[in-house]
């Protein structure tokens, strides 16, 4: 089958590269060490040649002893790996250094889908009877569908216990390039992965699937429509070189030097994130990465309301990992670095141009003055200012219909901004509406857009939290909000309205959750309060804005929002556990919502004196329109991180003028 045959072909294209052996605590697993951990486990009698690995990643040192390392001590190399075993899965914690395994004992829960299950249920859906019928129902052979597994969540009946289940709709293979453009609504299987059987085919009536294939090529589009017409290419060029050093995982560049890896779970993480404040570095950031990613969809019929993924901890940013293209994903002259994960035998997988580094000048000043008293007719004074330049790192995971670009962008005025770039194709139904002037356009659109003749494109949310463990100069930091509120005013005053920042600190965990509104401005500040600042001040960092949304869910009766409560506000704090690295708990498939941020929060602990770690959620909700078909134009949505009274000036002041 042709999907199958492209996703065998593209994991056997990533190759294998051997990586050198780890400089930094925090540096990902290597090619050596995914070896060598598979012949430990291999020669303790803990796995063989038909063990399966869902996870295989690295097992921090402890966080004492990560910031007490200097270049030449020795750390022993752990790494966690869960893998399947004769009772489910189980958990070993395997240390690398020694040739040991620690620990291994049976999972309480299902870690994320392992890509021979999803290929799995892909091909034994449509081996399936019921299946088959279905679709020669709506005129079709088995070789011409390819059936996609989708993870089903977890809704709390009996058959979501002892199972591990995808329902499975289809699509007619497309004969271009769009492979979600012909939906065979109204069947889909459910398919216990697990067991490797279809437990059901459900079919709720023939609808007749779309005929117009969509293709987004440039060939295919110019049979659609004429393309515009040429133009002279605009390019970013860096004559010269990089600025930046790249050693290893360890970059450096203007003001800013950081530790890089990915996760097969979580995608790309950033570690040891310090600032160069006039010569000394201080520290900003211990680590930050993506939690969840979690997109629920607003469709309540039976073939839409289980579609609710945890597209990290279910399917993996790091697993799905694409490579990034020259010229279109990145500037020509950016530095591509692969990424090495494990793949489902425990063997090491080298995914090409899975990263790319750059710096660019935005077009935009860092700041500006032009001063209008200072001008005379014998002598015009220009502008004084600088031009900004920044640096990015970035990644694209395809997960499904979407592909999701992460940014980490420095900047010279030590702010840092974390982007999320949302493109790739709509998740479509097919409907019998061709125009919203159809008697069925009504009920068609009841929960979505006709952005196609047959398709609607369903609402739905998506949410991306971040876990940022700042360590502002030191690990024990204050957390605190500066609101703006109404001033008090003298009666006598002039001024009748004014508004003043009032500094509140939140003594726990459970009053440490904010939501953010432009009607009720807040920011959120992480500083340290062993140092004076230059003036008195607590030097810190702020989250001064961010992307929210927020929807009208019952988080204690809606399966899907249970799972996933920490969405109900933007921003979390919690002590800082090791253990707690996802806000979706440490098994996301069909999870429970018992191991989850939201539920960690209850015990309520105190924030005074203890190194805290920052959740934030940025998400959107995304009412589709025609624009979007047959592929999206790129939304980004942004977690906005500055300093505020860390430095004694504009740190962007000592920029140098162009050449």
């Amino acid at each position: 089958m042709r999907l199958t045959r492209y996703l065998a072909a593209t994991a056997l294209a990533f190759g294998l590269t051997a990586t050198a052996a780890a400089a930094h605590p925090l540096d990902g697993l290597s090619a050596e060490e995914y070896q060598k951990i598979n012949q430990i486990l291999r020669n303790e009698k803990v796995a063989d040649d038909t063990t399966l690995y869902p996870l295989i990643e690295l097992k921090e040192p402890a966080k004492a002893d990560v910031l007490a390392w200097k270049e030449g001590d020795s750390l022993d190399r752990k790494a966690t790996v869960y893998l399947t075993s004769k009772e489910g899965f189980s958990e070993a914690v395997v240390n690398i250094t020694k040739g040991a395994v620690e620990s291994n004992e049976k999972t309480k829960g299902q870690p994320m889908v392992l890509f021979t299950e999803f290929m799995g249920a892909l091909e034994g859906v449509l081996g399936n009877s019921d299946m088959v019928a279905g679709l020669a129902k709506r005129g079709l052979k088995p070789e011409q569908a390819f059936c996609l597994p989708l993870t089903a969540g977890n809704f709390f009946t009996d058959e979501y216990t002892n199972s591990r289940l995808m329902k499975v709709p289809c699509y007619q293979v497309p004969d271009g390039s769009n492979f979600y453009a012909k939906p065979i609504e109204g069947l889909f299987a459910l398919y216990d992965i697990g067991k490797k059987e279809v437990l059901r085919v459900v079919d709720t009536g023939v609808l007749d699937v779309p005929k117009d294939g969509w293709g987004y090529t440039e060939e295919e589009v110019a049979k659609r429509t004429p393309l515009r017409a040429e133009t002279n290419s605009v390019k970013l060029v860096q004559e010269g070189g990089p600025n930046y050093k790249i050693d290893g995982s360890h970059l450096e560049w203007d003001i800013w030097r950081f530790n890089f890896r990915v996760d097969k779970r979580p995608g790309l993480v950033l570690s040891n994130l310090d600032v160069n404040d006039d010569g000394t570095w201080r520290s900003v950031i211990y680590q930050a990465h993506l939690s969840e990613v979690f997109v629920p969809y607003m469709d309540p019929s039976e073939g839409w309301y289980w579609r609710t993924y945890m597209d990290s901890g279910e399917y993996g940013f790091g697993l799905f990992l694409t490579p990034l293209r020259a010229g279109i994903d990145c500037p020509a002259h950016a530095t591509f670095l692969p990424a090495t994960i494990a793949d489902d035998k425990g063997q090491p997988l080298v995914i090409p141009d899975a990263i790319c580094v750059f710096e660019r000048s935005i077009g935009d000043p860092a700041w500006r003055h032009f001063e209008v008293f200072a001008q005379t007719p014998e002598k015009p004074i220009p502008a004084e200012g600088r031009p900004a330049t920044e640096l990015v790192v970035r990644t694209a995971s395809e997960v499904g219909n979407y592909d999701y670009l992460i940014d980490y962008r420095l900047q010279q005025n030590g702010q840092v901004n974390i982007y999320v770039g949302a493109t790739g194709l709509d998740a479509v139904k097919g409907v019998a509406s061709t125009s919203m002037k159809d008697a069925t356009a009504k009920a068609d659109t009841a929960h979505g857009t006709l952005i196609a003749p047959n398709l609607v494109a369903a609402n739905h949310d998506h949410y991306f939290n971040f876990r940022i463990d700042f360590d502002v100069d030191q690990p024990i930091n204050h957390f605190s909000t500066m609101d703006i509120v109404p001033a008090k005013l003298d009666a006598s005053s002039p001024r009748k309205s004014m508004w003043t920042v009032e500094h509140k600190m939140p003594m726990t965990e459970m009053e440490a959750r904010y939501k953010l509104s432009s009607s009720q401005p807040r920011y959120f500040h992480i500083s340290d309060p062993s140092r004076e600042g230059y003036l008195g001040h607590e030097p810190g960092y702020m989250i001064h804005h961010g992307d929210v949304s927020y929807g009208p869910f019952d988080f204690e009766n809606d399966p899907p929002m249970k799972r996933n409560a920490y969405i109900e506000y933007s921003v979390w704090n919690t002590v800082y556990d090791p253990e707690q690295r996802y806000a979706g708990g440490k098994f996301a498939m069909q999870s429970d919502g018992s191991d989850t941020l939201a539920e960690w929060v209850k015990k309520d602990q105190s924030l005074m004196g203890k190194d805290i770690v920052t959740w934030f959620s940025a998400g959107f909700h995304h009412i589709p329109r025609m624009e979007d078909w047959p592929v999206m134009s790129t939304e980004w949505k942004t977690v906005h991180i500055m300093p505020h009274n860390f430095f004694a000036h504009n740190p962007a002041l000592t920029i140098r003028n162009p050449k």
